[in-house]
């Protein structure tokens, strides 16, 4: 979502480079880019300004430190500014038990699918949740809710019968007890537009049920729409917290940096793709470091512990650092790599690669090599020496691709094979300076 912000600040902040003490002038242009870019990225003209006059304060007449760009010192700067701009430290759900949270939002927002994948987190972090159906207007609302609770081994509570909304919350919270959750979590109706009898519904089921936590689920592609609305329910339900949904997308950003400045209510959530899995708690400072460029190393290390078997990988490592590593391993190392995302994201998460773009279909490519390794035996993943070319044309057919497709990752994994018998070989340093001589040559300038 934020590349294009990025890109322009790090062209902004580039021209500071060889300045060597900050003054008015120097910073007047890097400071209206900065501006440019953020007023482009659709965050509120009137948080653009306030955050641009902040910067240029702070910035005017300090010293530039020993061994520090001048450039170097305005990225801190606006990382503190931009961290101070999303909300300063995590935002923690109330220690309340039963932890009762409503979630609220306009038609489209991702509010069901939000429900379960909250109740999914709150699963992992030692709550029994129970997601509570409170949507009867939307077709198939329910069952969506009770698929994705099913999935997930949430329990579920809804009454197709019923149209009072108030008296379903109220038989929830009992079912909730009957079923020893202490997590509920009440899935509301949206509109596609804040009605007067929207907000009054979800304001009666709020004076019954008592919720300890009222998180909007806001569309972060609505852009400045996504900050009224917020404000809207706010004024209404006294809001606690907002969840962010579609940050994956191509949407500009201005929602997630003008949202808590214009309401004054925190993010305490985000969603980040279609999977039950792309959830997780909003971190102000992992995402200032993302927008500008320093990538998100903490996220993708607690991603990696997640979902990585930590004694296979040590395994593998071990295989590797012996050059024992075959076709099979590789097959294992995809699978585990996918777990963390699409490679585009966890590219993301590395620092000075955010703005680096993967070739289009990236994924698709991973997905292709899967299935021709998947197309071969167990002995022909063990012993690729064994393919020839009758075997390679069988793959090629077994998988859908080309057989030129075939023997590329053979011939490239052979590549990887000679890399690891020199590691094993103490050629690590001589395999060094090749690299560092590939990237000195400008020919491959992602290195």
């Amino acid at each position: 979502m934020f590349e294009s912000l990025t890109e322009k600040l790090s062209s902004a902040l580039r021209n500071l480079r060889g300045v060597g003490k900050l003054s008015e002038e120097n910073m007047a242009d890097a400071l209206k880019e900065v501006r440019t870019a953020l007023l482009s990225a659709d965050v509120h003209f009137k948080v653009a300004r306030e955050f641009v006059d902040r910067v240029q304060s702070q910035c005017v007449g300090q010293e530039v430190l020993k061994g520090v760009a001048p450039g170097q010192q305005v990225v801190k700067i606006i990382h503190d500014e931009l961290v101070r701009l999303l909300g300063e430290g995590a935002t923690t759900l109330s220690a309340a038990r039963p932890l009762k949270i409503l979630m609220v939002g306009l038609h489209g927002s991702g509010k069901t699918t939000s429900t379960a994948k909250l109740g999914k987190l709150l699963k992992k972090r030692g709550y029994r949740p129970l997601v509570a159906a409170c949507d009867i207007y939307r077709p198939a609302a329910i069952d969506q809710l009770e698929i994705l609770a099913k999935q997930e081994e949430l329990g579920f509570y809804a009454d197709r019968a019923s149209k009072d909304v108030p008296a379903i919350g109220t038989a929830a919270l009992a079912a909730a007890q009957t079923a020893t959750a202490d997590c509920i979590i009440f899935d509301t109706a949206g509109r596609l537009q804040i009605d007067h009898e929207l907000i009054e519904e979800v304001k009666k089921l709020r004076a019954r049920v008592q919720p300890d936590e009222v998180l909007l689920v806001a569309d972060g592609a609505l852009g400045q729409e996504a900050v009224n609305v917020a404000k809207t329910f706010h004024d209404a339900l006294a809001l606690t917290g907002l969840v962010l949904t579609k940050l994956d997308g191509d949407a500009r950003g201005g929602a997630a940096l003008s949202i808590k400045s214009i309401t004054g209510v925190p993010i305490k959530f985000v969603g980040t793709g279609e999977k039950t899995a792309d959830f997780d708690t909003f971190y102000p400072d992992r995402l200032a470091s993302r927008i500008l460029g320093m990538g998100d190393v903490v996220s993708l290390v607690e991603k990696a512990q997640e979902t990585i078997d930590q004694k296979e990988a040590e395994k593998m490592a071990a295989k590797m650092m012996k050059a024992e590593f075959d076709l099979e391993d590789f097959l294992a190392q995809m699978q585990q790599v996918k777990k963390l995302g699409s490679m585009q994201s966890i590219l993301g998460m590395m620092p000075g690669m955010s703005g680096v773009e993967l070739p289009a279909g990236a994924d698709k490519q991973m997905a292709r090599t899967e299935a021709i390794i998947k197309s071969m035996t167990p002995q022909e993943r063990r012993k690729p020496d064994l393919l020839n070319g009758s075997r390679r044309s069988r793959i090629a057919k077994g998988s859908g691709t080309k057989l030129v497709e075939v023997n590329q990752l053979l011939k490239q994994f052979q590549q990887m094979q000679q890399m690891m018998k020199m590691m094993k070989g103490g050629g690590a340093k001589k395999m060094m300076r090749q690299m560092e001589a590939m990237k000195a040559s400008g020919r491959y300038p992602g290195m």
